[in-house]
């Protein structure tokens, strides 16, 4: 089993067709936004992902009694995760309104001052909602975002006693400073760090990827992954390295895209057995192979509108 903390956000997705809109009443021209709204949140994501591809998951996450809220659980659970050890909130869900450009990449406003996502506290993150857990997976704003990204940490850093952490940092510069993302001191007990090319470009402007690897490798993690979108990705492991071509694929939107290349990562792992410790049984080859399943997971994610990860039977 692998369980996924962090946020589920609602991506309301903005459509506004040409054409005659009525007069407003000085005389100008009124338009009307048209709001589509998906379940989303790279975590829980993360968490559709893995289960859809057959890895048991469980959902530790902060879950609105709101409308949106109701939206997550239903999808979530729809998907095969586990919400057993998820918080009924009293807080509103979190809202992320994305704006598409022509390439399909998303350009997000968030609406999360006061929202259930951030609010963790030390004593709803104990050990017990880990479980049979082999994997922790986290990252996002849950790690980022006060007031609960000190209880998230910590207990990040206490299940790294007896599962395998992964964390993937999805920076959101628009809600968090660079501050807001101490990479390295994460990677003290972090095995796995998985970030895209704009993440990178964020936390360590002008620093080039194999430099970036090996530093966060000195801090302590061992598997490091830097997707960098059609261009595949870089594996590093322990300092070791390789790319991955992405395959071709017509883009929709990219929404969704990284976190689905996370589930594919982790689920091949796991399915090799893997995960539950320190990746000491993990090679190079292997890391690849791991790498070239989470590049066609991520592809076939890019090949519908939002965050909808394909099935098992879909590979």
């Amino acid at each position: 089993m692998i369980a996924v903390l962090g946020e589920c956000v609602a991506d309301g997705f903005t459509t506004r067709a040409p054409g005659d809109h009525p007069p407003a009443e000085n005389g100008g021209e009124t338009l009307e936004l048209g709001l589509r709204v998906l379940p989303g949140g790279g975590p829980a994501n993360t968490a559709v992902a893995l289960a859809r591809l057959g890895t048991p998951t469980r959902f530790l996450g902060r879950l609105s009694g709101d409308v949106f809220g109701e939206l997550f659980r239903r999808h979530l659970a729809s998907s095969g995760v586990d919400l057993s050890a998820a918080i009924d909130a009293t807080e509103p869900s979190t809202l992320a309104v994305a704006a598409l450009d022509a390439g399909g990449q998303a350009e997000y406003t968030f609406y999360a001052d006061g929202t259930a996502d951030w609010q963790w506290t030390p004593y709803e993150l104990d050990l017990d909602r880990l479980g049979p857990a082999a994997c922790l997976h986290t990252g996002s704003l849950a790690l980022a975002r006060e007031p609960g990204r000190t209880a998230v940490e910590a207990f990040a850093r206490e299940a790294a006693g007896r599962a395998t952490i992964s964390i993937d940092p999805n920076v959101r510069p628009s809600l968090a400073s660079l501050a807001d993302y101490p990479v390295s001191r994460w990677c003290e007990w972090t095995d796995i760090l998985k970030l895209s090319a704009d993440d990178l470009d964020f936390l360590l402007p002008g620093v080039p990827m194999e430099r970036a690897c090996d530093t966060w490798h000195a801090a302590g993690a061992r598997l490091i992954v830097i997707t960098k979108g059609a261009a595949g990705a870089l594996v590093s492991l322990d300092g070791e390295r390789a790319s991955v071509p992405a395959p071709e694929v017509n883009v929709v939107d990219t929404v969704g895209a990284g976190d689905s290349f996370t589930a594919g990562l982790l689920h091949s792992l796991a399915a090799k057995d893997l995960l539950g410790g320190r990746l000491d049984g993990l090679d190079l080859g292997t890391a690849v192979e791991a790498a070239e399943f989470a590049v066609r997971v991520a592809a076939l994610t890019c090949s519908v509108a939002g965050a909808n990860p394909p099935w098992a039977d879909a590979l």
